[in-house]
This record gives C-alpha cells, sequence and structure tokens, in this order.
C-alpha cells in the first residue's frame, strides 16, 4: 500500500451556514462515514487514518470540528457532551446522511455513543478508537460536582470581563511543545502536530494563538451517573469495534472493563500505541487495517442479538 501522503489533500467543508468545519478524504459518491475527534482536539485527529480507509474501503471520510474547536464557530452556550450530538446530526443531514458509520475517537466516541443509544435509527455502526462511554459522577457527589462547575464559570466570566485572552505562542513549534508539555493525554510532537497546526490562527504581531473556545476547559457541572451511563450502552443495538492502544485510556481499568461488558455486539481490538494511535505515524496503517478486516470477523462471529458478549483479541 501506498504511504498516505501520496494520496490527495483532504477537502475543506464548511457545512451549516458556516457554523460547523470538517475536512473530506475520498470520493464524494462513496459510502460516507463520520469521523468525530475527542476533547481539544479537531478533524486533523483523522489526517493519517483515513487515507488508509478510503483506500482500503473505498468509501469518503468526513471529520468534523466539532463545536468550539478547530475552525467551528464557538457556541453561545455550554458545552455539555450530548449538545456535540447535535453537531453530529446537523453534519448528516447537510451531508444528506440517513444512517452513517461513526468513526470515533476519545470524547467523540462518547457523543457516538449516546447518539446510537438514543437514536438508533441514526447511526449504522460504531467504530471506536481508545474510548468507550463517559466520564460519569456519583450521584452523591452531583452537588460538589455541580459547585465546581458553577464556581469556574464565574471566574471566566470575570476574566472575560477584564479582557483576558486565549495565551499566545511565538510561533507553532512552541504551541506543539506546550500540547506535549501540558496534555490531558501523553502524546508526542509528531502526532500533535496536524492538530496544532489546524488548531492556530496568526497574530498581527507574528504570534500564534489557540482557536479553541477556552470555555471547553471549565468543569462540566453536570455529569451522566455510572447508572446512567450503563443503560446508554445496554441500549447500543448496532456493532460496535473499539480499537484501543496498549498505553492508551481504558485498558483493564475497571471502569472500561465495566463499560465494555455492557455493549452487546462489541468486539475489541488492542493494538500498539498510545490514546492517539490513529495519529501516530507508527500505528495507523495497522488501525486501519483493523478496521477494514472487523467487517468479516463480524459476520463470521455472529451472536444471538439477545446475548452480551465481548470478543477480545490482543496486538
Amino acid at each position: 500500500m501506498s504511504a498516505p501522503h501520496a494520496h490527495p489533500q483532504p477537502q475543506p467543508l464548511s457545512l451549516c451556514d458556516g457554523r460547523l468545519a470538517a475536512l473530506a478524504w475520498g470520493d464524494p459518491a462513496g459510502p460516507t462515514w463520520l469521523a468525530l475527534h475527542g476533547w481539544l482536539d479537531n478533524a486533523a485527529s483523522f489526517s493519517r487514518l483515513a487515507p488508509y480507509l478510503v483506500e482500503r474501503l473505498g468509501i469518503r471520510v468526513v471529520a468534523l470540528d466539532f463545536a468550539g474547536h478547530g475552525l467551528s464557530a464557538h457556541r453561545a452556550g455550554g458545552y455539555a457532551l450530548w449538545d456535540y450530538v447535535h453537531d453530529l446530526l446537523d453534519v448528516a443531514d447537510a451531508l444528506d446522511l440517513a444512517r452513517p458509520t461513526l468513526l470515533a475517537h476519545s470524547m467523540g466516541a462518547g457523543v457516538a455513543g449516546l447518539a446510537a443509544a438514543a437514536l438508533p435509527e441514526r447511526v449504522e455502526r460504531l467504530v471506536l478508537i481508545d474510548g468507550l462511554g463517559a466520564l460519569t459522577t456519583e450521584a452523591e457527589e452531583a452537588p460538589a460536582q455541580l459547585r465546581k462547575g458553577l464556581l469556574a464559570m464565574r471566574r471566566s466570566r470575570a476574566r472575560s470581563a477584564s479582557g483576558a485572552r486565549a495565551p499566545s505562542y511565538p510561533d507553532s513549534e512552541a504551541a506543539v511543545a506546550a500540547r506535549v508539555a501540558g496534555g490531558a493525554t501523553p502524546i508526542d510532537a509528531e502526532t500533535a502536530r496536524p492538530l496544532m497546526r489546524r488548531n492556530l490562527e496568526a497574530l498581527p504581531d507574528g504570534r500564534v494563538r489557540l482557536r479553541t473556545d477556552a470555555r471547553l476547559l471549565r468543569p462540566s457541572p453536570v455529569r451522566l451517573c455510572p447508572e446512567q451511563l450503563s443503560a446508554m450502552l445496554r441500549a447500543l443495538q448496532c456493532p460496535v469495534l473499539l480499537v484501543e492502544g496498549t498505553t492508551g485510556i481504558l485498558g483493564d481499568r475497571p471502569r472500561a472493563c465495566r463499560a465494555r461488558r455492557e455493549v452487546a455486539r462489541l468486539t475489541r481490538r488492542v493494538l500498539p500505541g498510545g490514546h492517539h494511535l490513529h495519529l501516530e505515524p507508527a500505528a495507523a496503517e495497522e488501525v486501519a487495517r483493523t478496521i477494514a478486516d472487523w467487517p468479516a470477523l463480524e459476520r463470521a462471529h455472529e451472536h444471538p442479538h439477545d446475548r452480551r458478549h465481548e470478543r477480545e483479541g490482543g496486538a
């Protein structure tokens, strides 16, 4: 197979009256998958994986920038996880996609799961990369979580009123270094560069600044409780492929094990790589191969619809 850099550059898209931006790879006439990125990332998250999938599967991949991320507009309200479901549905409607496959990483996997649980008629299948479910808060801890969210909102409003702006950097490499040093999950510079290139705007003084809405850094005032998340995962009717990195955020952690047990039609694959394995130069092609091989595996291991199971495969 040829390397991804031999493929044409992605087509930039402006959708929903310019409110949402996206990148598209592949023939517009082909079956379209929607790709959903993680928290503080953007559509470039799929810039290494998408060309391989286009080549192997003959599909079109449309990766959107969620509101507040990348080139999409900032949202007037908040950024609850379920609010991103509207971004997904708006893009699907704009592209006339009745029931697309969702390719989703990290937070995007949480968004995809909520959409598929609540609106199963709108989702054909889920291809999840190092993400399943969502962060939760125990019911007893809800007041403390709400307090954190409200106080953070008050502080953010005060900073905005005083004219505070997002931090700037001397150049893009300094911004990449800041992402590597301060990211929520480990990431190296080569993996982070596509994300940062899309997320930077040039300033008149020659410096660069993040486009991301700073309000995304606020703690969520309200989260699902574990019982609600379990109900969402049990409600998933479509086939689900979960591709995890050996050093990703899931693994054998108790929360991840519980989440996997809740999903009826789950195929799990664990590959060498980290949380952003689909964007890692050394791992992206193997992720694509695993995804491309999945439909045959799903047909070969058909289980009764009413039986819950998890099929696991190592690296």
